[in-house]
């Protein structure tokens, strides 16, 4: 465990740490279940659980002119998923002609896609924690690596459709260049059905985090998403807020923002309950109290 100097606690020299603090320090240190359960328990949803690969988050983000954005939740969005088992394979009627498997084989096969650089003269360690990461098991990288280079590994996909399912199937051709230096590099080309696929597993996604004061009011609240939004070019937002009323919620989610409960990311500080202005708490006031860490510490000074 790292070992910090035992720094004075700060709301003994001068005051608590405000909401606003609290919360960014939480999405700065905060670790992917939690930032995952930002983007999946929003209201409305961001993205399901099943669609989000890695996760990190910024604090703090300068904008021209404007002031800094609160935060930014990162995220790879997964659009394509190596299949557990293969689609039956081509076979001849005992005619000597077509199979309805056969043929639809090669419909969903029909177009095929532009060569693509998975990895570019990369070390051999690099790409194996690449195909690892992907899917593909240990038999199925050392396959992929042995490969001539004239010869390409076949796998089956599935591609995300419409409803967030992933249930389009695709076949997906790998081959390996090795160089002298012991680099490789990876291209893939795909073929399917209709829709191309966008990646080769997931995309990037940016998440714009709005921390909303009790000073600000809807309009302004929404003014200030807006010009931020527009500014990153971020599309989708997430209001952090501690109170909104009905009528509030409806409408900052008919402007494509989702919005989270502030008390799920407050984290707790130390606390002195005879010094707390939470008059409605049991332990208000109480020298005798067992509290030493709270989410709710406010004191009189910053009561109003």
């Amino acid at each position: 465990m790292v070992q910090y100097p035992p720094f004075q606690s700060r709301h003994e020299q001068t005051r608590a740490v405000n909401v606003r603090d609290q919360i960014q320090m939480a999405l700065a240190i905060a670790d992917p279940p939690l930032l995952k359960s930002l983007l999946v328990n929003c209201l409305p949803a961001i993205a399901s659980p099943f669609h989000i690969g890695a996760v990190s988050s910024q604090v703090s983000i300068p904008i021209k002119d404007q002031p800094s954005a609160d935060g930014i939740v990162q995220y790879e969005a997964i659009r394509c998923v190596l299949a557990d088992s293969c689609p039956q394979l081509e076979q001849v009627s005992s005619n000597g002609g077509w199979t309805k498997e056969s043929k639809e084989l090669t419909r969903i096969t029909q177009h095929e896609s532009e060569l693509h650089t998975l990895a570019q003269n990369l070390p051999l360690a690099p790409v194996i924690s690449l195909l690892s990461n992907t899917g593909f098991q240990q038999d199925q990288i050392q396959e992929i690596l042995r490969l001539p280079h004239y010869a390409w590994h076949k796998s089956w996909w599935y591609a995300i459709d419409s409803e967030g399912n992933f249930t389009i199937p695709f076949l997906r051709c790998i081959r390996t260049f090795h160089y002298p230096d012991g680099t490789l590099t990876l291209h893939y080309k795909d073929f399917y059905d209709q829709k191309k696929p966008d990646c080769f597993t997931t995309l990037p996604q940016k998440v714009l985090i709005a921390i909303r004061t009790d000073t600000y009011g809807f309009a302004e609240t929404l003014q200030q998403l807006n010009r931020q939004r527009d500014a990153l070019g971020i599309a989708k937002a997430i209001l952090v807020c501690q109170t909104a009323s009905e009528l509030e919620i409806q409408a900052f989610i008919k402007q494509n923002i989702s919005l989270y409960p502030a008390t799920d990311l407050i984290l707790p500080v130390q606390a002195n309950c005879q010094l707390c202005a939470r008059h409605e708490c049991p332990m208000n006031h109480r020298p005798d109290s067992p509290i030493v860490m709270c989410r709710g510490f406010l004191v009189e000074s910053e009561f109003v």
